[in-house]
């Protein structure tokens, strides 16, 4: 999260001319790799995930496009990096999507809310892994182990 916060306050100083013209011309577009280290608690303890933001032209009118690039067991991110959460929606019809006045912060404490609370798959991006889950939480949780083990260290 450090990095991610001096990529941010680097991005506002050339955005405010504190940085060469060779740097201004890539604030048009920002793309953010980071990783989002997961708490001593859950299913993904001890997993260090590494997440791509890309933050478009219209932002904040539109939300930035993430990719976890850490292949992950996920009911709601697939084994590819596609991330199904609500706050990244351009438009929702329960009102919890993409507004405005959001900000990466809110971002990234979605995807920790992914790893932190496991309660709600009404709306899972890979279903085998949400029925995995409700059909045995023991194996689910050694699975997930198996994938932070190979890929999250």
């Amino acid at each position: 999260m450090l990095t991610l916060a001096s990529k941010l306050k680097r991005d506002d100083a050339v955005k405010s001319g504190h940085s060469n013209s060779a740097t201004a011309d890539s604030t048009r577009r920002v793309s953010i790799r980071d990783r989002l280290l997961v708490k001593d608690e859950g299913y993904y303890q001890s997993g260090k995930f590494q997440f791509e933001i890309d933050v478009p032209e219209a932002y904040n009118m539109v939300p930035p496009k993430v990719k976890c690039l850490t292949r992950i067991w996920h009911p709601n991110i697939t084994e590819t990096g596609e991330i199904c959460l609500s706050l990244l929606r351009e438009h929702s019809i329960d009102g919890t999507g993409w507004a405005p006045t959001r900000t990466l912060k809110d971002v990234v404490w979605g995807l920790n809310s992914l790893f932190t609370d496991l309660l709600n798959f009404d709306d899972p991006l890979n279903i085998e892994a949400a029925e995995h889950h409700l059909r045995d939480k023991d194996d689910f949780r050694c699975k997930v182990q198996d994938f932070i083990k190979q890929y999250a260290r």
